[in-house]
């Protein structure tokens, strides 16, 4: 073998060893000490700049979490502020009810709609005191809130609540009286043109842009018709929309009774909803007969009942009150002189059968005399949001549906504007609040759907998060195991390293053994 003094390579080669070793020594006492296997760029610089984004993403993930914990807790104030507007809007319910009986005189009436008016400052209280970190939840000004749930931009959720203040909760109402006409010289068919009667090609019927004209019978103008067209219409039922009819003619003059001439036939028809050609009651009176008010309500109400219809009728302060579900009512007398020139004449006021002002009717010599009238009934739309209508052709101010405004918007009733202090202002405050509570209900479901919606964010969130985690762990924390096993190898061989070079470093001192 070659011995040389001045380069020893087998203690060179050992100790370059034993510096590597030192050095992944080193690096797994740093990684035992910290729990990293990356403590530095160096370590693993792909993986550092992974795990650094896997850690960015989960932080931003726990912070979404935050964010959209926080919009729950903005959904559930006001869920619980609007299960207060709720009771109070029961009671106003309530209290509106009772006020519409007539059994109430005017200072009871007085004193129900103070006791709602009350009710009325305490909804505005409540939705003006209802807030989350300063800012106000139920005034109307909490609209297109945005809450960032997610880890990177853009990741948002949008969030409105609509106004609950008194003044913009309430109902969107179209309020159609009915209107009311008679005539001595027209028979009821031919009375029933232009407004009163609906099914000309210019005649329209649509609410909130929903053609209704399909469902209407063509004939007289009936509320009841367009009511019910309304009511089972599947759009305007998803949008809130309802709408009631009601009809009650009032006679225009108190009874007098109508004793029929001699030689003359006195024939009185009684028309319900939109058909003008077959009457429902039909009363024969000839000559000598004497019609009376008392007979005549029995009379109405037994052919009525026969006929299945909704009419039915009363006496109530010497007068004729006519009634039905909301179907138009329709009159025509006729009365026939079948002599000419002898007997008593037959002479009668249309407005003491309907609801209009006096309008004689005589019988003419020799001849037959006809009249009519008719009585639309009120037609009352409501909905929780703004909506138009058009009923261009069947209504005009005091003609068919009693609307002065064809076409044009619903107007909105607001809980200010509740007034109790008589039947019919009583039941429209019922309906009113009737379409406010829907509205109240509505916007609690809207906040529970944002909330389960921000819930099933937040544990999404939190799923991934704890992948995310998982991830960047498996990445930049060190495998206790498998590093120990590591760092008992590099002691080893340091130990077996610093051997073997005190052992190098003995060869040169064998040429010495040549000098001897």
């Amino acid at each position: 073998m070659a011995l040389r003094i001045n380069y020893n390579f087998q203690s060179e080669f050992t100790h370059v060893n034993i510096l590597k070793t030192e050095k992944n020594l080193n690096t797994s006492l740093e990684r035992l000490a910290t729990g990293y296997r990356i403590n530095s760029a160096k370590d693993d610089a792909a993986g550092l700049f992974i795990a650094d984004q896997l850690n960015l993403v989960a932080k931003a993930l726990e912070q979404g979490s935050r964010n959209a914990q926080d919009g729950i807790s903005a959904a559930q104030i006001a869920e619980a502020s609007l299960s207060q507007i709720y009771s109070k809007l029961t009671d106003m319910y309530t209290k509106a009810e009772q006020a519409a009986t007539d059994t109430n005189d005017a200072t009871a009436r007085l004193a129900l709609q103070k006791d709602i008016q009350k009710l009325v400052d305490a909804i505005d209280r409540i939705s003006n005191s209802a807030e989350f970190n300063g800012i106000k939840l139920l005034d109307g000004t909490f609209t297109n809130k945005v809450i960032h749930y997610g880890a990177r931009a853009d990741q948002t959720l949008s969030i409105s609540i609509d106004s609950a203040r008194a003044k913009d909760l309430g109902a969107y109402v179209v309020d159609a009286p009915g209107a009311s006409i008679a005539s001595n010289t027209s028979a009821y068919a031919a009375l029933i043109a232009g407004n009163w009667r609906y099914g000309d090609a210019a005649d329209k019927a649509l609410v909130a842009g929903v053609d209704i004209s399909g469902s209407l019978t063509t004939g007289a103008v009936d509320a009841k018709d367009i009511a019910d067209a309304i009511n089972n219409n599947a759009t305007l039922q998803g949008l809130g929309i309802k709408a009631t009819a009601q009809n009650k003619s009032t006679a225009g003059v108190e009874w007098s009774n109508i004793t029929v001439g001699s030689d003359d036939t006195v024939t009185l028809k009684f028309f319900v909803g939109a058909d003008t050609g077959t009457a429902e009651v039909t009363l024969t009176y000839n000559s000598g007969d004497v019609i009376t008010l008392d007979e005549l309500v029995s009379q109405i109400n037994t052919q009525a009942s026969a006929a299945g219809v909704s009419l039915t009728a009363k006496a109530e302060n010497n007068r004729l009150i006519l009634e039905t579900d909301g179907e138009t009512i329709g009159f025509e007398v006729s009365i026939v002189d079948s002599t000419a020139g002898s007997g008593t004449t037959t002479s009668l006021d249309i407005a003491q059968f309907i609801q209009y002002s006096s309008t004689t009717l005589s019988e003419t010599d020799g001849g037959t005399a006809t009249g009519s009238a008719v009585k639309v009934g009120q037609l009352t739309i409501t909905g929780a949001d703004g909506y138009n209508y058009d009923f261009t052709g069947i209504t005009a101010a005091n003609q068919g549906l009693g609307l002065t405004n064809a076409n044009t918007n619903a107007t909105l009733y607001n809980l200010n504007s509740l007034d109790v202090r008589t039947n019919s202002k009583a039941e429209l405050a019922m309906k009113i609040i009737d379409t406010t509570i829907r509205k109240v209900d509505s916007l609690r479901s809207t906040l529970g759907s944002i909330q389960i919606n921000l819930q099933t964010l937040i544990d999404n969130n939190d799923f991934s998060a704890v992948q995310t985690k998982e991830a960047e762990s498996r990445i930049r924390n060190v495998d206790f195991a498998k590093e120990m096993s590591n760092f008992t190898k590099q002691q080893t061989l340091m130990q077996s390293g610093m051997a073997m070079l005190a052992q190098a470093n003995q060869l040169p001192q064998l040429v010495l053994q040549l000098l001897r």
